[in-house]
């Protein structure tokens, strides 16, 4: 698999006749980082949920490198590709069990390799019995950062072609903040990746920003070109960069996704 995405046309509907997505189209490159923005209930959700084919499309088709997703297996999805939720999955068992979740076939190597790789090695040697530490139910007895950096392991060892991501908004300290954006760098490193982000800093490295808006593709481009269009993405970035105070910076206030006059005209 290459990860070369298409969407043509695409629409979806859980009633019919109320549509959350309508005319998504959209092509994501093998390789190519692309980080969804949009307000609560814009469709971003859905966008990824119809590309791990959680559910099918209603309305024209999503290809993975030429193939209708319909027509590809959910086990062939799977080990192709990976999603990490923003409020990560882990089970009661060990820290090894956590992170082979579904790559049954990964080597304690591969493991631990996969570990380092995401930063997580040091923390995970410094439990009290290391990878073989049995985890709470839900990862109650680890820290918000490190059931994120236990996610992205799960995540890469496998080795998929396309990563879905919910980026985490939840507040951390900041060592595990640089910590977790070291991770997911790596993470998206030489994969085809779409992140519905949070943080513009995740935003601002994005190959291509997709902001969705009512359940279309408001805008697409990089950051620089959605600054200079002064649309809907420059709205979003004033507002987050200090032109108001009551905001915390760093993360989005959804608020300024909403369409301006201009913008009907």
């Amino acid at each position: 698999m290459n990860g070369e995405i298409k969407f043509e046309g695409v629409g979806f509907h859980y009633v019919p006749g109320i549509e959350v997505l309508q005319d998504i189209n959209l092509e994501i490159n093998p390789g190519e980082n692309v980080a969804l923005v949009g307000s609560t209930g814009a469709g971003k959700s859905t966008l990824v949920t119809l590309i791990h084919r959680f559910a099918d499309v209603t309305e024209g088709k999503i290809t993975v490198d030429g193939h209708d997703l319909r027509e590809v297996t959910r086990k062939s999805l799977v080990s192709q590709m990976s999603m990490v939720l923003q409020d990560p999955y882990l089970f009661s068992g060990t820290v090894k069990e956590n992170i082979r979740y579904r790559h049954e076939e990964a080597s304690d190597e591969a493991i631990v390799d996969a570990a380092r790789d995401v930063g997580a090695h040091d923390f995970i040697m410094a439990l009290e019995n290391g990878y073989d530490t049995e985890l709470a139910e839900r990862g109650a007895n680890l820290s918000v950062g490190q059931r994120q950096l236990l996610s992205f392991a799960r995540a890469i060892v496998g080795n998929p072609r396309i990563l879905i991501l919910d980026e985490a908004t939840a507040n951390i300290d900041t060592h595990t903040e640089i910590l977790i954006q070291k991770a997911l760098r790596r993470v998206l490193e030489d994969r085809t990746s779409i992140v519905i982000a949070h943080r513009l800093s995740t935003i601002r490295d994005a190959d291509k920003i997709v902001v969705v808006n009512q359940g279309r593709v408001a805008e697409v481009g990089t950051h620089q070109e959605l600054l200079e269009l002064g649309g809907v993405y420059a709205r979003l970035h004033a507002v987050n960069y200090g032109l108001r105070t009551d905001k915390s910076p760093g993360t989005f206030d959804e608020a300024a996704l909403a369409p301006s006059p201009a913008d009907d005209n």
